[in-house]
This record gives C-alpha cells, structure tokens and sequence, in this order.
C-alpha cells in the first residue's frame, strides 16, 4: 500500500511538471508565433530572458515585464525554480499589435538557474524586488535600447513586474507610459493582507509613486483579484500629492490570473494621458 502511494505521488508530480511545461510551452510557441526572437541579456549579476519583436528602429517600443513567476509552492515554502507556469506578461506581449515589443523575464526565470551562483532562492522570494534586482532590469532596458536604437519606451507590468516597471520608470528619462495589471504596487500592504512574511530587502513602489505622479499612468485592477486586491493600488495611489496623471481602472469580472487575454487588446487601446 505504501509503495503504491508513493508510484501514485511520483506520478502525480510527473504529469503536473508535464503540465506545466506544456503550458509554458504554449505560451513560447505563441511568443514564436507573433515573431517573437529569444534573446539572453547579460547584466550583473543575472542573466535574463527577454523575447523581442522589433519591427522599427528608432522608435517606441513596449517592454512588458513579468509577474514573480512560481515563487512559492505553499505559504511557507519556496519554489525551487520561479519560471512561470503560466507567464501573464509574455501571453499579452504576445497579443500586442504594435511594432516594437519587448517581454522582459525576471531574474532567474527560462534561465535553467544556468548561473546558479547569481540566482539563490531569496532572488524570487525575500529579494525579489532587492536594489540589485531593480538595477539589472535597468541594464537590460539598456541593452535594449542601444542593440535597437530604441529612443522611449511604455512599460508594462504584471502583478510583481508592475513593482518593477513603476521602480524603473522613477530611475529613467525615456519612459512615456506605465501601465500596470494586477499590479502590486505596494508589496507591504500585500503581505500584511495575506499574512505572509515582510520583505524589509525589497524596494517599493508605493515609496516613489509621488516622484512619477508626471509620468502618464494606468493601473488596471481585476475586480475578483483575491491575491492583489483594491487596497494594493489604493496604497499607491495616497501618496501622490498630483493624480492628473494617475488612472486606477477597474476590470469587471477579471481575477489575477483570469480574463486578462480576453480584455487585453481592448484595454490596450486605452492610452494613458495627463488631465490639464
């Protein structure tokens, strides 16, 4: 009886790992599909994955950035790889009809962990939003801009990839637009909400939301989204003394994870604008 629980627990880790391959599979035959070119960008210390489509050089391109991927397998324990089994950010990179489009993996994602040594654990739980992390993003949008001549780009963020486009759009001079899904925009409040430890590491960008209150902003909020609920964005939004630039949109009948494919290339037409 025991050997037989563990064939059958064996085999149930056997076809959800084939599962979720399967899954990210689909998403980077999409990717491929919208003439998406792989690409492995050096920063330090990571190496990240990026999937690209530029069509016009010199011109405005959107970088879409990724959630945290599988961070967590429980509340209490880590992942031990955090690609993502269902990458958000690369699926509505995939459905952007724009020219010059750009999806952006967080540190240690489609890797393969190949530099072990630059990707410990606490670089997709504890400090998955560490000063290090922010700056080798940095660097990639860099890299980008000077391989394509790129000369501005829209950010756009999923879930904890909206953390890291609001910190990034605070440390550069050519972002024209961010826009965040499901963003979670103060990690802080989050944890507090689900009970789960701080991360005293990791930057906030609850704590710069007045110094990009200029930059031309949505924050599009799935109306069932139980894991970044209302309050995350509501945090953000208190601490800017001007909000002619902010939009917080709802997203009726959108969870974090659910409906986003389906509204997104409606709400990508919706551009984000300053009142005068």
């Amino acid at each position: 009886m025991q050997l037989m629980k563990f064939i059958l627990s064996i085999l149930f880790i056997f076809l959800v790992g084939c599962s979720s391959s399967t899954q990210i599979n689909d998403s980077i035959k999409s990717a491929t599909q919208a003439q998406f070119i792989e690409s492995r960008i050096e920063t330090n210390p990571f190496l990240l994955t990026s999937y690209e489509r530029i069509k016009t050089k010199e011109r405005v391109a959107n970088i879409y950035i990724e959630g945290d991927g599988r961070a967590w397998l429980t509340k209490k324990k880590p992942s031990l790889n955090p690609t993502p089994q269902n990458p958000m950010a690369l699926k509505l990179a995939s459905l952007d009809p724009n020219e010059n489009v750009i999806y952006l993996a967080r540190p240690c994602q489609y890797t393969k962990l190949v530099q072990k040594e630059a990707c410990p654990q606490k670089y997709w739980t504890s400090h998955r939003f560490a000063p290090e992390v922010v700056e080798a993003m940095n660097e990639a949008i860099d890299d980008i801009k000077q391989r394509h001549h790129i000369t501005q780009f829209n950010l756009i963020g999923f879930s904890g990839g909206g953390n890291i486009a609001a910190l990034l759009t605070a440390r550069r001079n050519d972002i024209l637009s961010l826009r965040t899904v499901a963003g979670n925009l103060d990690h802080q409040i989050q944890s507090e909400i689900h009970d789960v430890t701080a991360m005293p590491h990791s930057l906030n960008a609850k704590n710069i939301a007045d110094r990009i209150s200029y930059i031309p902003q949505i924050h599009f909020v799935g109306a069932t989204d139980k894991i970044v609920p209302t309050e995350v964005s509501q945090s953000y939004l208190s601490q800017m003394s001007n909000d002619s630039c902010t939009h917080r949109q709802m997203v009726p009948n959108v969870g974090h994870i659910d409906g986003w494919e389906e509204v997104w290339t409606t709400l990508l037409k919706q551009k984000p604008t300053c009142i005068h």
